[in-house]
C-alpha cells in the first residue's frame, strides 16, 4: 500500500522558516517523482515544487523559487520541503504527491496519483 506522510507544518511568522518532510513507503522510491502542492482557503490546489527521486532534478513555480529548497534522501524514502523567508501568502494546506517517472525522467506537474494527508502552514504577518 503506498502512503505519503507529511509533518513539520506549523505557524510562523513572516521571514521565518520551515521544513516539511514527507515519507514513502510501499513503491520503489527511485521510480517515482514526487510533488509538493498546495491549497489556500478559497483557492485552487496548486503545484509548488517537484523533485525526480532517481536523479535528484527538481523544479519550482515561480511564486517560491529563490525561497523554498527540495531535497531527497533516497535512503529515508523521504523528501524534504525547506521553505525560508516565508511570506503570508505562503499558507496554506501542503500536500505531497508522487507519480510514477515518465519514461524520459521529465518532470511532470499535473496528474500526481498518490497524495498524503497535508500539513497546514500558516505564516502570520
Amino acid at each position: 500500500e503506498v502512503q505519503l506522510v507529511e509533518s513539520g507544518g506549523g505557524l510562523v511568522q513572516a521571514g521565518g522558516s520551515l521544513r516539511l518532510d514527507c515519507v514513502a513507503s510501499g513503491f520503489t522510491f527511485d521510480d517515482y517523482a514526487i510533488g509538493w502542492f498546495r491549497q489556500a482557503p478559497g483557492k485552487e490546489r496548486e503545484g509548488v515544487s517537484y523533485i525526480n527521486c532517481n536523479d535528484g532534478s527538481s523544479y519550482y513555480e515561480d511564486s517560491v523559487k529563490g525561497r523554498f529548497t527540495i531535497s531527497s534522501d533516497n535512503a529515508k524514502n523521504t523528501v524534504y520541503l525547506q521553505m525560508n523567508s516565508l511570506k503570508p501568502e505562503d499558507t496554506a494546506v501542503y500536500y505531497c504527491a508522487a507519480d510514477p517517472l515518465t519514461p524520459s525522467g521529465q518532470l511532470h506537474f499535473r496528474g500526481y496519483e498518490y497524495w498524503g494527508q497535508g500539513t497546514q502552514v500558516t505564516v502570520s504577518s
